[in-house]
Parts: structure tokens; C-alpha cells; sequence
């Protein structure tokens, strides 16, 4: 894992790395990212992200985006199967957290509900950026909470000699699944052409323990039989996607196309459209014997490009857009239950400004357009259209000792049913601040206000959830939600040290939140939940340390350890499923041809909890790693990763599904990589 840090107010964008007119980055021992529209460097900023790159992906597992990001200090996975997951940033899910596709929304449903899987897998990416804490002032207010950038290299911006590629294969044991992804990119000239594909199938996998909590059977009165192993129904899993790009790289700048294809089916495990209970409320256990799937497709086609150019105060032009025709069926017994429908566009457009005296900046445009639509048993949120127009700003001054960031953004967004229509206008601003007071020390801090206007479900939802597990109610009459953070950073990197903190404060007029109102739905038998605003604080911090004990030529061996920590809480109570603290800890080996790792990971119990929420118990989980490239070609390197090897009940507080099914148990994962 490769640690960077980037603009508070920029987000992870990193499309056209770079301009032939700017500034060069100093030089540093960690990856710099391009996130904001101009060029940072990792000592001078003021916020938390975290990168994983290729080798990071390859070492990763075969699962969606949130399984494969949990873990990471602050972040956990909505974990709703192996089908299912989106991640969790600091306590914040759904509509807070922003998933992107190279800097430009994906344009799917994965936020409106935790059963929608992102329409696009982590295997198809070649970097993914993680920015813990808000955003909005570069992609808006659904950035609130933090930003997701999935960055693939379809289109390039710069130019390729010969052909380049790589191919990954590997099979796990805990449900007895199979990936293989591969990439291909050749260059002609100025231009540059890639095609990748990935196939990933997984069948029903298996847990140490009944797929029904302690907890859970007790609350239900029924007996707990015991800790028996057993196997998850209805969770396998069948992914393909492939996708092509062409792009022109020129002396003045570049300009390319993609499209990419996504087509899954994925069992959703606890997800029964029967009637959960009587007038009294009892249990039933759903027929488990072909359970609901979702059969997703999405089409995808992007354009990027940047312009290098001498236009007044400016030096570069970038330009990104991607349209999507997005649909999933939830299926019953074969036959379509309920349809959901996206289809839209987004883009922006980045003037870069020329560096000068430390003084760095842009101005940016954003538009989006949306339509989602539901049809079926679980259509609970009424035919959407939605259009948005942003402006900002972003600038920066850096006199090498100390320096100043700020930002500012002018949000509208209208959202239309054929009933109601409703439209928000938000202002969100930063300014931020950094020392670098001795040598390998930097200190930050950072202060924002943010403004996030309601989605469809919020104002507009009626009826029931299934996947939730309640009848949700939305208030067309919701104001836009405000948020008031501060961020402070210490990072130290020198010698054999490598450290970083960062400590958060948030306080929200106006969250918006889902509660239960004590009344039941006698139809599907569900709780009635109503979306209402609250105020409410949320404060934590992230750690992350490492200490190089040995290293002799390109052998070298580390300790290193993470924790997080948040605390969330309302005017109501405490919010739902916010999760417990966790501590990780690694020794780390890179013997030159080979490499391994061996982590332990402690997550706590979390017993602050909202109404209809179960406490969830503490577990730890055993890893390893082992890397080797035996060969005379060291391009070729063959892994074997073993994942909670002490085949531990761990479930996953963050989840809906968390007391119906916990993380898999203990698992095995071969694999092969070449590089060519």
C-alpha cells in the first residue's frame, strides 16, 4: 500500500497527469498523485488518502470495491455479499461517499441501495485513490464524506512505445472461485490503443460459524445450536467486463475515447420480498432454495483530454465526460421482481493556471443530468430526473516552509418526479494551512464547510426495502444538509520512520437520517423508517506507522501498524451502523525475488447502537502473504495469500446484512501475474 496525501478541497480526479508547462513536483520518497487539477506534491497538503496501485490490486482479493478497500485506517465495506459492497469512510456510506470512474461519476444506483454493486471492479483499475474526510469544493456535495477515484488507463495521456500488458489468474478455496483479468496497450505514432477484460465466478461460501448471529437468534427466541460450520446461500457470484480506448498524444496535449462493458449476476444472501412477519410481528426465515439475484448491466463511454495552451493567467485545459446506460433486475425464482434504470451523463471542464512564486490554482465547471427510474415490487422511489451545475475554485501558495490552501464552490442541483420537483443551491468553502517545521515533518490543517443537497430516496422514497429491511419514507420537504469539519495532519518521514496521524471533527446541521417512527407495515411486515434531519457530530482519527528494522541492498524487513477510530452521534442517538475501532498490525518482508507479509488484525465490539440495531461482538483475523518471481523472468510472479486463517466469526458492524451473514471464513488464494 502506497500512502499519499493531496489538496483538501481537490478530491482524487487524477485524469491527464500533468502539463508540459507546469511545475515540477519536488522530490519526494512517496507517489505523487495528480488529484487536484494542478500538480501537488506529497509535502504540501493537508488531507488523508490513501493509493493502491496495480502490484496492491494484484495482491488484493477477487471481490468487489468495498471488500477489497476495508481495512484500509478509516474505511470499512457495506459488505452485502460477495455480489455487493461499497466503501465506508469514516462512519459515512450511501450518498456521502463518492464513487468515481477517472474523476467523473459512475452514474449507476450502488449509492441508493447497499444490495446495488459499483458498476465497475476493482480488477479494472490500474490505481485507486481513497480520500478520507470532504471533498465537495471539486466534485460536490455527494464528495461529503469522501471520494473513491477507480482509475484505469483506457484512454492515455501520454505516449506508449511497443506493446505493454499484463495478465492475473488466481482461485480461492472459501467458495471455491476463479478471476482472470488481463490488459493490453500498444502505441502507433501518437497514438495509443488498450483492451482489457476481466471474468470472475464464485459459488456459495463458507463460514465457521451458523449463518445467523448469536445475537440475532436470541432477539428472534429461537436456541443457538452452537458454533457449526456452514456455507452462505445464495452468494455466488458471476462478473464480466471488458473494455477498449483509443487516444491521440500530441505536443499540444492529448484527446481519447473508451467504452466498457459490465454484465454480473450476484446472489443476494437475506434478501426476501415475502412477508417478514404477522401482526405480531414474528420471524420467518426465508426459502433459501433460489433466492433473489441481480442481474446488472452497464454500458460506459468516456472521453478525456488535456490542452496545453498559453490563454492569460492559464497554461492547461482538461476536459473529462462519461455517459451511462445503467440497468439491473432483481430476480425471483427466475423472473424479473423489480427494475432499476440509469441513464445520463456527466462532465467537467478544469482550467489549470500557471505556476508562479508557489502560487498554484484552478477553476473548474461541472454539469451532470440523470434520469432513474424503478419499476416492480420494490420500486419505492418514483422516477427521478436530476441535473446539476457546479462552479469552483481551487487555490494554493506554497513558500516551501509554510503555505495556504483554499477553495471555493457554487452547487445547484433540481431534482423531478412527475409530482414534485424540488431544487437546492450550496455554497461550500476551505482554507487550510501547513508547516514544515524541521526536516521529514509536516503539519496541517485544514477547516471546511460543506453542503450536500438530498438524493431521490431522501425526498422522494415510499414504500418497501427489502434489503434494509424497512418501509422508507422520504420528506419532500428536506433542507440541504451542512457539514463544518476540522482536519489536522502530522506525517514524519525520515530514515527508517515512516509515520502519519490524522485527527477529524464534524459537526452537520441538518443530517439527514433514517428512523424508525414505532409503526410497522402490515403489507411486508417491515418497520416504517422515516427520512428526517437531525444535528449531529461526528470525530475520530486515523494512525498509520512504520519502522524499517533491516535492510541490506534490496532485502529489507518492516513493522508496521494501523488504527482507527470513530465516534458518531445525533441529536436522536446514536446513527446507525458506525463502526467499532479496529488496530492492524504487519511484519514485513521484501527478500528482493521474494516477499512476504504477515498481518494481524483486531476489530472491537460496538454496542452504541441505534433502535432495530443488534450490538456486534469483536473478532481477529490472521493473514499472509507470499509473493515470488523464482524465474529468470522476473516478470512473472506466482502468490499465495491465506485470509482469516483463524477462521474466525467475523462480521461486519457497517453492514445491513452483518447478523445474516458474516465474512467468509477461512480461505486460500493462488494465483499467477506476468508482465509484459
Amino acid at each position: 500500500m502506497t500512502k499519499t496525501y493531496l489538496l483538501a478541497a481537490a478530491g482524487a480526479a487524477a485524469l491527464s497527469a500533468g502539463s508540459a508547462h507546469a511545475e515540477a513536483p519536488k522530490e519526494v520518497s512517496e507517489l505523487v498523485v495528480t488529484a487536484a487539477p494542478y500538480v501537488v506534491s506529497m509535502d504540501s497538503v493537508t488531507t488523508s488518502v490513501e493509493v493502491m496501485k496495480r502490484d496492491d490490486l494484484d495482491a488484493a482479493p477477487s471481490a468487489g470495491l468495498g471488500d477489497v478497500l476495508s481495512g484500509l485506517p478509516g474505511v470499512r465495506s457495506t459488505f452485502f455479499g460477495p455480489g455487493a459492497s461499497r466503501p465506508v469512510i469514516r462512519g459515512l456510506a450511501g450518498p456521502r461517499v463518492l464513487v468515481l470512474s477517472n474523476g467523473v461519476g459512475m452514474i449507476d444506483a450502488s449509492a441508493l441501495s447497499p444490495d446495488h454493486q459499483v458498476a465497475n471492479d476493482p480488477q479494472e483499475a490500474e490505481r485507486i485513490e481513497v480520500l478520507r474526510g470532504p471533498s465537495a469544493l471539486a466534485y460536490g456535495g455527494s464528495a461529503i464524506g469522501g471520494i473513491v477515484n477507480i482509475i484505469d488507463e483506457r484512454i492515455s495521456s501520454t505516449k506508449v512505445e511497443g506493446v505493454h500488458g499484463r495478465m492475473l489468474a488466481s482461485g480461492t478455496s472459501v467458495d471455491e472461485g476463479s478471476s482472470v483479468s488481463a490488459s493490453i496497450k500498444a502505441g502507433v505514432g501518437g497514438w495509443v490503443f488498450s483492451l482489457d477484460g476481466l471474468h470472475r465466478e464464485s459459488s456459495d461460501y463458507d463460514i465457521p460459524s451458523p449463518a445467523e448471529s448469536r445475537r440475532f437468534m436470541a432477539a428472534e427466541g429461537e436456541e443457538y445450536l452452537g458454533k457449526e460450520p456452514s456455507t452462505v446461500a445464495n452468494t455466488a457470484v458471476e462478473l464480466n467486463a471488458y473494455g477498449g480506448g483509443v487516444s491521440y498524444v500530441g505536443d499540444k496535449g492529448f484527446l481519447g475515447m473508451a467504452v466498457k462493458r459490465t454484465d454480473t449476476t450476484y446472489g443476494v444472501p437475506g434478501h426476501s420480498h415475502e412477508a417478514h412477519g404477522d401482526d405480531d410481528h414474528d420471524h420467518e426465515h426465508e426459502d433459501e432454495e433460489g433466492g433473489v439475484q441481480i442481474d446488472l448491466k452497464q454500458t460506459r463511454y468516456d472521453l478525456r483530454g488535456g490542452l496545453n495552451l498559453d490563454l492569460g493567467p492559464f497554461d492547461q485545459l482538461k476536459v473529462s465526460a462519461g455517459y451511462a446506460d445503467y440497468e439491473h433486475a432483481e430476480l425471483e425464482g427466475g423472473h424479473i421482481g423489480t427494475q432499476f434504470l440509469s441513464e445520463g451523463w456527466e462532465a467537467r471542464a478544469e482550467l489549470v493556471q500557471k505556476a508562479r512564486g508557489g502560487w498554484q490554482g484552478a477553476v473548474g465547471l461541472q454539469a451532470l443530468s440523470r434520469t432513474l427510474d424503478a419499476n416492480g415490487d420494490e420500486a419505492y422511489v418514483p422516477s427521478t430526473e436530476t441535473h446539476e451545475l457546479g462552479l469552483f475554485t481551487l487555490q494554493r501558495l506554497d513558500n516551501d516552509t509554510w503555505g495556504v490552501e483554499g477553495g471555493l464552490r457554487l452547487d445547484r442541483r433540481e431534482l423531478e418526479t412527475d409530482t414534485l420537483s424540488r431544487d437546492f443551491t450550496n455554497v461550500s468553502a476551505s482554507i487550510g494551512g501547513f508547516l514544515r517545521p524541521a526536516e521529514g515533518w509536516f503539519l496541517g490543517l485544514s477547516a471546511s464547510r460543506t453542503a450536500r443537497a438530498p438524493t431521490e430516496a431522501e425526498l422522494f422514497a415510499n414504500g418497501a426495502h427489502a434489503a434494509t429491511r424497512g418501509f422508507e419514507v422520504g420528506n419532500a420537504d428536506l433542507d440541504s444538509e451542512v457539514s463544518y469539519s476540522l482536519d489536522a495532519t502530522v506525517h514524519y518521514g525520515e530514515g527508517p520512520w515512516e509515520m502519519d496521524l490524522h485527527a477529524f471533527a464534524v459537526k452537520y446541521d441538518g443530517f439527514i437520517d433514517l428512523r424508525a417512527n414505532g409503526q410497522f407495515d402490515p403489507e411486508s411486515g417491515f418497520a416504517v423508517f422515516d427520512y428526517l434531519q437531525t444535528n449531529a457530530t461526528f470525530y475520530g482519527a486515523e494512525a498509520e506507522a512504520s519502522y524499517r528494522l533491516w535492510q541490506d541492498g534490496e532485502r529489507s524487513f518492516s513493522l508496521q501498524g494501523a488504527a482507527d477510530y470513530v465516534h458518531g452521534d445525533t441529536d436522536l442517538g446514536p446513527p446507525a451502523r458506525i463502526p467499532p475501532w479496529s488496530v492492524t498490525g504487519r511484519a514485513v518482508f521484501d527478500g528482493g525475488w521474494w516477499s512476504g507479509k504477515l498481518e494481524l488484525r483486531q476489530v472491537g465490539e460496538q454496542d452504541r447502537v441505534a433502535e432495530f440495531e443488534l450490538p456486534t461482538d469483536s473478532y481477529r483475523t490472521l493473514n499472509a502473504y507470499l509473493s515470488a518471481t523464482p524465474f529468470a523472468d522476473r516478470q512473472l510472479r506466482l502468490f499465495l495469500e491465506g485470509r482469516n486463517l483463524n477462521d474466525a466469526e467475523a462480521r461486519e458492524h457497517v453492514s445491513f446484512l452483518k447478523d445474516l451473514a458474516p465474512l467468509p471464513g477461512r480461505s486460500f488464494r493462488l494465483g499467477v501475474g506476468y508482465k509484459f
